[in-house]
Order: structure tokens, then sequence, then C-alpha cells
């Protein structure tokens, strides 16, 4: 695992830890490589809740309650599906923080629309009675699936870590 993503995800924790916050992701593209990369610091089950590998479409319908007409008409590499698989995360696994990462790392599967690269990425948040707020960012990303995949975790990671040190300082 690349140093970038351990030092991150090491950080991560330590926000994490300062708010008494959970995490929890709900990922397609990176196969679980988010949750890897959390779960290679020593201590982290004291703020991480688990993840979902939603890589058929099903599992997206089923367990985090993506709409079908959403995945039929969008795509699951779009922003509504993206949003919905992070807020059926949060809810389903109780978290104060969830991402969700749903993109093309090829090296086949793209299109002239949606390019090899193109990823999906949002972020639910929430504490106590707070309602959710969600964010979601398309980011493209270049170089071999490997290349795409560990790109898209260093944006995961950092997005939440980004929320995570905005409450501490609110």
């Amino acid at each position: 695992m690349d140093s970038e993503i351990r030092q991150l995800a090491a950080s991560l924790g330590r926000a994490l830890q300062s708010l008494g916050w959970k995490v929890t992701a709900a990922e397609s593209c990176t196969g679980g490589a988010v949750a890897a990369a959390i779960t290679s610091v020593a201590g982290a089950s004291a703020w991480f809740e688990g993840s979902v590998v939603s890589y058929a479409d099903r599992i997206k319908r089923e367990f985090l309650s993506v709409d079908q007409k959403d995945l039929e008409e969008l795509g699951a590499v779009s922003e509504s599906v993206v949003r919905q698989m992070a807020v059926g995360v949060f809810n389903r696994l109780d978290a104060n923080l969830a991402v969700a990462v749903s993109g093309i790392a090829g090296p086949d599967g793209g299109s002239e629309e949606k390019p090899v690269g193109t990823v999906w990425i949002a972020w639910a948040h929430g504490e106590g009675q707070e309602p959710v707020k969600v964010d979601a960012r398309c980011m493209h990303f270049t170089g071999s699936r490997a290349d795409i995949q560990a790109q898209t975790v260093v944006a995961a990671l950092q997005g939440m870590l980004d929320i995570a040190e905005s409450h501490r300082t609110s």
C-alpha cells in the first residue's frame, strides 16, 4: 500500500477519534480498497464500522437503497447513484461519515460520455439529529486500472479527512 494512502488513513483515524465519529464506505470500482486502507491502521476498529462492496447493481438497490430508475437511466457511474450509495451506507451502518465511490477503472468499459477514469465520489456526514449532508464530485483519473483505483482511494480518504477536520474546527 502506498505511503500517501497509509498516512491519509492514519490522519483520518486521528481526526475521527477526536470527534468520536464512526466511518463507513460503499465501494464499487475500488472493490474494497478504501476499507483496506482504513483497516491497515492499527486501532481502526474504534472508528470504522464496516463497508459494502456494491459491485453489482442488485447490491446497490437491495442493500444501499439506490433507485432502479436512476441505475437504468443515469448508470451506476453518476452523481445521483453515488449520492444514494453514500446515504444508504451511512444509514445502514449507522455512521457519522460515509464515502461512496463508483467509476470506470478500465481498461474497458468507458464511453465517449464516461471515459475510463471517470469516478464519482460522494461523502455523507452528520451527527445526532442533524440532517445528513451529502457532497459529491466527479473526478477524471488517468493511468492503469490500479492507478485509477489508487487515485480514487486517495481522493475518498482526503475528502473524509477534510470533512472531519472541518467539524473539528467548527
